[in-house]
């Protein structure tokens, strides 16, 4: 008798348990994908956003760095994406990635801007579903004329 219970332990009450949970809803990662027309960097009042980027959430393995998810979504007219994942990613890293810009004049990807580390895990404490990437950025191949006066409102003045 105490092992017939044991046995209904073991194995009825796991069940029970996994049958109770909610199913989640999914992550919805959003950002934003601009083009650089000062090639500063970094976002400027001159930053133009890009409609039709396409971008990708990668997730790897922490220890092999073995690719083990990928999707892929493209920016609106505002320049903004929101891709939906659906599964928790909790040991694993996630960036999302620059993968192509439609705008001839502005594909070179910015170094240092072209990744954007992400959380796809509900055990970390974030309660809500939406998760939002850091800025990613393409470089314009030549730098617009007002950029020089642009600029030099950020450059640093000793008195």
């Amino acid at each position: 008798m105490g092992r017939l219970m044991l046995l209904v332990a073991l194995c009825v009450l796991p069940a029970l348990v996994s049958a109770g949970r909610p199913v989640s809803q999914p992550f919805v990662l959003q950002g934003r994908v601009y083009c650089d027309t000062c090639r500063a960097g970094f976002e400027t009042p001159a930053t133009t956003y890009i409609a039709g980027a396409k971008v990708r959430v990668e997730c790897k393995d922490r220890n092999s760095m073995q690719l083990l998810y990928s999707i892929e979504g493209i920016t609106d007219s505002t320049g903004t994406y929101k891709i939906m994942v659906t599964e928790d990613h909790e040991d694993q890293l996630c960036d999302a990635v620059l993968v192509s810009s439609p705008q001839s004049d502005c594909a070179s990807v910015d170094p240092g801007r072209d990744r954007a580390a992400v959380i796809l895990t509900r055990y970390n404490g974030i309660v809500s579903d939406n998760r939002y990437a850091n800025s990613m950025g393409f470089l314009k191949d030549h730098p617009m004329s007002e950029c020089t006066q642009l600029l030099q409102q950020y450059q640093e003045f000793e008195d």
